[in-house]
Parts: C-alpha cells; sequence; structure tokens
C-alpha cells in the first residue's frame, strides 16, 4: 500500500469523484431525451464512468508531469519531485490512464469516443501550456469539464444534438475556480476573486433556468441552495483575507462544490434517483480529501 500511495496521489482521487458527478449530471439531463427516460441502461453509465476516471485522471497526472520542476520549488512533498515516483512511471500511469478513458467511452458511440479523445488533447494543452496564461488557462481547464458533461450526455444523441451549449455552463464554473487557484501558493487579488463571484451567479442563474424551463418546479431548482452555501462563503472569506490559505480553502471547496452543481444539474432534470446518487458522491470525496491532495 505504500508504494501504491504516491501514484493515488498523483490522481488525486477526491477529484476523480467530482468527475464522476460530471457524468451522472450529463445522463440525467441526456434521459430528458430518451422516449423512456425513466430506464436506465446500467452498463452505458458504467462504461461513461470508467471513461471519465480514466480521463480526468490522466489530466491531473499528467499536470504533475510537466510541473514536476516548479514543484520542486514549490511544492517539494508531491510525489513526483519528492522521488517517490519517477516521472517516466508517472506519464506512464497518466497514458495507461487515458487509453482506459478513450476505450471506455468507445463502448458506447462513436461520438462518446470523440469526446473522450477531444478531453485527452484539451488535458494536456492545459497541462503543457495554457496554465500558465492568465485567459487560455481558465478557459481550457473548463473545456475540460464541458467535454465532460458532453460525454454523459452522449448517453442520447439526441441530447448532444439538442442542449449541447449546455457545456458552457460548466466551462463557465471552473474558469471561476481556476481563477481563484491562482492566489493558492502567494495569496489571492480581489479583483480575480469578485470576478469569480459573479461567474459563480451566472452558473446558479443557467442551473435555475435550466430547471424552470423543463420542471417548472421549485423543488426541482431547489438544489442549486447547498450548492450556494457551499462554494460561496469560503470565497466571501478570501475576499475579505486574500490570505492564501483561505484562497486554498475556496478552491477545494470549489472543486468539490462541482459535486452540489451537478446534483442541482440531475435535480433540474427531474432525476431525484441520480440526484441521491450524486449527493453520496459528497462524503466520499471529503473522504478522500482527507487522506489525498485535492490541488
Amino acid at each position: 500500500m505504500a508504494k501504491l500511495k504516491p501514484y493515488l496521489q498523483l490522481m488525486r482521487p477526491a477529484n476523480l469523484v467530482t468527475a464522476i458527478s460530471d457524468v451522472l449530471a450529463g445522463v440525467s439531463i441526456a434521459l430528458l431525451f430518451v422516449p423512456d427516460g425513466s430506464t436506465l441502461d446500467g452498463s452505458v453509465l458504467i462504461a461513461l464512468i470508467i471513461a471519465t476516471v480514466g480521463l480526468y485522471g490522466g489530466g491531473v497526472v499528467f499536470n504533475d508531469v510537466f510541473d514536476a520542476e516548479l514543484d520542486a520549488r514549490e511544492r517539494p512533498e508531491r510525489p513526483i519531485p519528492s522521488g517517490r515516483v519517477s516521472i517516466r512511471s508517472a506519464a506512464g500511469l497518466g497514458s495507461i490512464l487515458f487509453l482506459m478513458g478513450v476505450m471506455a467511452a468507445g463502448t458506447v458511440g462513436m461520438l462518446p469516443s470523440g469526446i473522450a479523445l477531444a478531453i485527452v488533447v484539451m488535458c494536456l494543452v492545459y497541462d503543457k501550456w495554457a496554465k500558465h496564461h492568465a485567459i487560455a488557462g481558465p478557459l481550457a481547464m473548463g473545456l475540460c469539464r464541458g467535454l465532460n458533461l458532453l460525454l454523459g450526455l452522449g448517453y442520447s444523441l439526441l441530447a448532444l444534438d439538442q442542449v449541447w451549449f449546455l457545456a458552457v455552463v460548466p466551462v463557465i464554473y471552473i474558469a471561476a475556480v481556476t481563477t481563484i487557484s491562482r492566489g493558492e501558493v502567494h495569496g489571492g487579488q480581489r479583483m480575480p476573486l469578485y470576478f469569480s463571484a459573479l461567474l459563480y451567479g451566472v452558473v446558479v442563474a443557467c442551473i435555475v433556468a435550466f430547471g424552470v424551463h423543463y420542471q417548472s418546479s421549485i423543488l426541482a431548482v431547489g438544489m442549486v441552495l447547498p450548492f450556494i452555501l457551499f462554494v460561496f462563503p469560503p470565497l466571501v472569506k478570501a475576499i475579505r483575507t486574500l490570505e492564501a490559505g483561505d484562497v486554498r480553502k475556496s478552491v477545494k471547496h470549489g472543486v468539490i462544490g462541482l459535486i452540489f452543481m451537478n446534483a442541482a444539474w440531475t435535480a433540474a432534470a427531474g432525476m431525484w434517483t441520480l440526484t441521491f446518487a450524486t449527493l453520496l458522491l459528497f462524503p466520499l470525496s471529503i473522504w478522500l480529501a482527507k487522506l489525498f491532495a485535492v490541488t
């Protein structure tokens, strides 16, 4: 287990759970466009979950591969700079995870397979180049999450055709979180944090509008409240103090808060079984976050 732990640390297990919630949200929305939306094909859902675990896992592993030199200065305790995992081994793990993700998506269909390949490309673009750019970084990371929602929407080709634009919402959300994360090491600045708060508000508005349009139910859109209560208070504190520790906490809540955002999507779609399943991911992610770093 001791030899396995640094490899698990590279994969950010708590974050992998949030990626699963992306797929559950996408599938929930897709079920609105399936003739018998109450019938869920478990084998397709499992394949999409395996796909997102592989794709997200590969992305975060390669993030550390490309950041090895920087981490040696700023975060020497991480698996690669500490010498517990070689760059070559980490790259091999990331490649295997990417392959697993693409192959699993391929069992669902050609279009999900194409989305999976797009995720691989976007992850590598972000890891290698975009994350060092003030605008390209948040955009590229957001596109990774947006494509992940599309992967779940791949459950129904009709859903992909009709509501593909919903993938913009995770782009906005992750752009907010990524903007906040720029102050993790040296502390934050107020204007970027205010901008992230504005983006959070846009995300809430989009989910509420979707729920009202498709369900016209207060209960269906009520799941945005746990999301709001989870992500906004840490951000408000970070805006007030600008301290690196508070910024890191806000980022952590932003990442794990994806589960509440996706639970809000499933509720807005009226898929209560998947809403419950998504919410169950929260305690799992919190437990994993205590064992492995989120950022």
